[in-house]
């Protein structure tokens, strides 16, 4: 089976064609103009999107070297994301649907992110524990089967992206906050600043960061520009490895008490090489199969839309024309 995923949650237009578990391509155009904002704008997200859409998924099917009418299925993302960039993908896929005379079916994106492993990693099988850990969340599931996925772990307020790009904002460095102290980190001791690894009181796995954020925050307020420049490598290495303790730590104490060895990492967090190398510690150290998408995949993107829509229409599920999108969508 050959489908066409689209992705237009937020802030990346993407189009991608995967045939049965093999990716033919994958096209991912990132929106520049946010940079400059310090975050993403909805409206010019709306706009963009718009601009490209045609353009990316024309793209992809030239690429995969196929032809319109070999597309079998559309699997689109219609949550949860910003309501004015989902209904672009959604309106497309409902008109290429009815143009191709082809089945469509709506994915949620963090559903799509919990797939995103499997076709690099054929290996991964049921039940597995899955961390999505991006800008707009951070989340463990235990992944069960196909539908079927239990929640142990959610932030209560910040995600772990978002406190990168918060820190990132504090100590003078731009939007995505992640990549930019990444390499800021490098030659940084780790252990320079001991900032907390927060924990939540009434729950044992949730994750918080805004403590972390604020500790940033009152550090900075201490020192004189000249001083944090002086240290930026240090103060980005020490904060880099606050965040990447805590979702080591929840992945460890959850794969234990749920008996699972497999972990599944996705989201856009999961570029980080920091989190990677510890990760891979992590894996020896405890006989852990701890498994990262290739960093084309880490962001938002279609292929893993796509991947998990060929599941759903080899289940027989179809949209109708009377999908909506929804925002906050959860599993």
């Amino acid at each position: 089976m050959i489908v066409l995923g689209i992705e237009s949650s937020c802030d990346e237009t993407s189009a991608s064609i995967v045939k049965d578990y093999e990716m033919l391509s994958n096209i991912v155009y990132s929106q520049e103009i946010h940079s400059e904002y310090g975050g993403v704008v909805p409206e010019l997200a709306s706009r963009e999107h718009q601009k490209n859409i045609t353009y990316v998924v024309n793209r992809a099917i030239h690429k995969s070297n196929i032809q319109k009418h070999e597309i079998d299925g559309i699997a689109v993302t219609y949550g949860a994301g910003l309501k004015g960039a989902l209904l672009v993908g959604l309106n497309f896929a409902k008109g290429m649907s009815m143009a191709l005379n082809i089945p469509y079916v709506g994915v949620n994106h963090l559903e799509g992110h919990l797939f995103s492993n499997i076709m690099e990693n054929t290996q991964i099988s049921f039940p597995f524990i899955s961390l999505i850990v991006s800008g707009g969340h951070t989340q463990i599931w235990r992944v069960n089967k196909i539908g079927n996925y239990d929640l142990l772990a959610n932030t209560v307020d910040d995600a772990a992206g978002e406190a990168f790009d918060k820190g990132a904002r504090l100590i003078g460095l731009s939007y995505p906050g992640g990549p930019e102290i990444q390499k800021a980190s490098v030659g940084g001791d780790t252990e320079y600043y001991p900032f907390p690894r927060p924990k939540v009181k009434k729950s044992k796995y949730d994750f918080s960061f805004s403590g972390l954020k604020t500790s940033l925050l009152y550090k900075v307020r201490k020192m004189d520009d000249k001083e944090v420049k002086k240290n930026l490598h240090h103060i980005a290495a020490s904060y880099q490895e606050a965040i990447v303790d805590t979702l080591l730590d929840r992945i460890s104490r959850i794969s234990k008490e749920e008996e699972i060895n497999q972990v599944s990492i996705a989201g856009g967090v999961a570029a980080n090489s920091r989190f990677r190398e510890k990760a891979a510690k992590l894996s020896s150290d405890n006989n852990l199969s701890i498994y990262f998408p290739p960093l084309s995949l880490c962001t938002d993107n279609a292929a893993m839309i796509a991947m998990a829509g060929y599941e759903k229409l080899k289940a027989g599920e179809r949209s109708d024309l009377s999908l909506e999108p929804n925002p906050n969508l959860s599993l």
